[in-house]
């Protein structure tokens, strides 16, 4: 038996993977632990469940792999503050500390945290190659070609490649700092929005503008090339230097400073997102079709955070080159962890890989378990009111039924996912039919902005009866958006036309019903969507049969199990907390169904502030 650890840690999101024999055994991100949004520390309790997982001591280990080359990106900080000098000493001195004291010394830090395992050898693999292995190893694919974005690595930010068989090479890389993930994050933090998490957000608000600056971000910010390379003009960025992503040059560009967090959205803002969503998407366009001219290969997979823009993934699926995309489900950092202990095995090792034309990556549903007796033991000592169901039909009726009267539910079952999107292990659910879910959960239950779109997760046998998908088409880790069909959009009427068109306030444009599943229906008339089938989703499959069975409908909303602020949950305490703190109307614990009317405790408003204040506003 051979068993890898794979660790990425001490930037952002940091995760633990472990791979034995090659099968991926487990893997989690840290903050799900620590209850700190993309901790970026050690991930000692992600490793802790990781052994645990697979019944291993420390000493047991044959690899320890970590997901980057910290010398090598310290000698591009070094080199980036050089060359920037005397600009840029505030963020050179805030720093060089950090770097000083931990991350340049990564070798003795794992020394220390396995002392158990001192003669477990170490490898550290190239960001890129991480990201590489974490999307090829374990796609489907026999053979395919290779995208990675993001912000930065040690020196790239976005490269191309191939693999195959149990091999993959980068043929060419974009370098710092030319970046399109760090492009998209300086329109984020313009736009407001907190830079490595708020992302989503921009992407979420780019349908309700229109591409005004397209044009303008290509004369100015970009010198954009036929094969999706590109120069940045740095004149017009602060990342390289400073402690913010952009200066009054860009500001001066786009009509003011940039917007305070707390500030109202105008429509500028929303134009400003359109735009450089517009631009991404012509880059990423452009990039696969040059890794299609190059590789000549049909296939295609994608990771790097940037491959977390399912709205430029959507159009990749439909307007690229390739004939199938498959992209890893925690596609930033943390997935580096698993890319790392994946490259070890295939590409060090030489270990073979037999693509079955299903991924390894077991619905992503890589994260700790708790089994009813631990459930019930707790809900006991918790002193809180509960069902349990011993037939899962009658269960799963019972949610479909509370679901079809318009409650909104938390689910919590099986194993945790990996990565951003809550799959419907750690979900909160709801009627994809109301009119005022995406309202009413935005506002009462995860406590963000209203404009918020949620994703339906959708039978996968339906979901062509609702969404313009391809043939075969899937999307089973929400990472792609597509169209709702013309046959169930609605007719709207001139005061609806005229609110969509013109109106600046977001919240009323989004009680505009605009197609018969108005919850999960974007202003644009798209939806981010799960596919979900019986082979990887079980449990979760069977409600949604269930719902359909009761109302005709074979789809309901989906969303994080957490709010605004908080990791998706991890045990049962924290998806009971996080009920009591707001206006959902029951909770899944496995077999154990809890409903908030039958509560013999009252959480006032201030208990449930108190318990929102721990957690850091995003």
């Amino acid at each position: 038996m051979a068993a890898i650890l794979g660790i990425s840690a001490l930037y952002h999101d940091s995760a633990a993977a472990l791979v034995v024999d090659g099968h991926l055994v487990a893997a989690a991100q840290e903050e799900r632990f620590t209850r700190r949004k993309h901790d970026p520390g050690f991930p000692a309790h992600a490793i802790a469940f990781c052994l645990r997982e697979a019944g291993l001591e420390a000493a047991q280990l044959d690899y320890l792999a970590f997901y980057d080359k910290p010398l090598t990106k310290f000698d591009r900080l070094l080199e980036t503050y050089l060359a920037y000098a005397p600009a840029g000493f505030r963020s050179f001195r805030l720093a060089m500390p950090v770097w000083l004291k931990d991350k340049l010394h990564l070798r003795h830090t794992l020394r220390r945290h396995f002392a158990a395992a001192r003669h477990v050898p170490l490898v550290f693999t190239d960001h890129h190659e991480s990201h590489a292995a974490s999307a090829f190893f374990p796609s489907p694919f026999e053979s395919a070609a290779i995208l990675t974005v993001d912000g930065v690595g040690e020196w790239s930010t976005a490269t191309l490649g191939a693999g195959e068989g149990n091999k993959l090479r980068l043929l060419s890389q974009l370098r710092f700092p030319h970046s399109l993930g760090l492009l998209y994050s300086a329109f984020t933090y313009y736009c407001g929005f907190k830079v490595n998490s708020g992302e989503y957000k921009l992407m979420g608000l780019a349908p309700y503008g229109q591409p005004v600056f397209a044009d303008l971000i290509l004369s100015r910010l970009l010198d954009l090339k036929p094969d999706g390379s590109f120069w940045m003009n740095m004149d017009c960025f602060n990342y390289c230097q400073g402690l913010t992503m952009t200066n009054d040059r860009f500001h001066a560009l786009f009509g003011g400073p940039p917007r305070s967090p707390d500030a109202p959205l105008e429509q500028r803002h929303a134009d400003v997102a359109a735009s450089v969503q517009k631009v991404t998407e012509e880059i990423l366009l452009r990039m696969a079709a040059e890794a299609h001219r190059r590789t000549k290969l049909k296939d295609l997979v994608l990771a790097g955070g940037v491959a977390l823009n399912c709205v430029a993934n959507g159009r990749l699926r439909r307007e690229g080159p390739f004939e199938n995309l498959w992209i890893q489900p925690a596609a930033g950092d943390a997935g580096g962890a698993l890319g790392a202990a994946l490259f070890v095995w295939h590409q060090l090792l030489n270990k073979p890989r037999r693509p079955s034309g299903q991924d390894r990556q077991n619905g992503s549903w890589l994260g700790p378990r708790f089994s009813n007796e631990e459930i019930g033991t707790f809900l006991t000592e918790a002193n809180a009111p509960h069902e349990r169901f011993t037939d899962e039909a009658t269960l799963l009726e019972a949610v479909a039924t509370l679901l079809a009267q318009g409650r909104i539910v938390g689910w919590f079952h099986g194993r945790m996912e990996f990565g951003p999107r809550a799959l419907g292990a750690r979900s909160i659910l709801g009627d994809a039919r109301s009119a005022t879910m995406q309202a009413t959960m935005n506002l009462k239950i995860k406590f963000r902005e209203s404009f918020r779109p949620f994703a339906p997760s959708v039978l996968r046998e339906r979901a062509a009866d609702f969404f313009a998908l391809g043939a075969g088409d899937e999307s089973p880790y929400m990472l792609l958006t597509a169209p709702v069909r013309e046959k169930h959009r609605l007719t709207l009427s001139d005061t609806e036309r005229r609110t969509m068109a013109d109106d600046p306030d977001l919240r009323r444009r989004v009680k505009v019903p605009r197609s018969t599943v108005p919850a999960i229906t974007h202003v644009d008339y798209s939806a981010r969507l799960q596919t979900v089938d019986e082979a990887r989703h079980g449990r979760f499959c069977r409600l949604l049969r269930a719902f359909e069975r009761l109302t005709g409908c074979p789809m309901i909303v989906n969303t994080s199990f957490n709010v605004r602020g908080e990791p998706i949950v991890c045990t049962p305490q924290d998806a009971y907390r996080c009920f009591l703190a707001t206006g959902m109307d029951a909770l899944v614990l496995e077999d154990f169904v809890l409903l908030k009317e039958r509560m013999n405790t009252s959480v006032t408003e201030a208990e449930r502030r108190k318990h929102l204040a721990q957690f850091e506003p995003d």
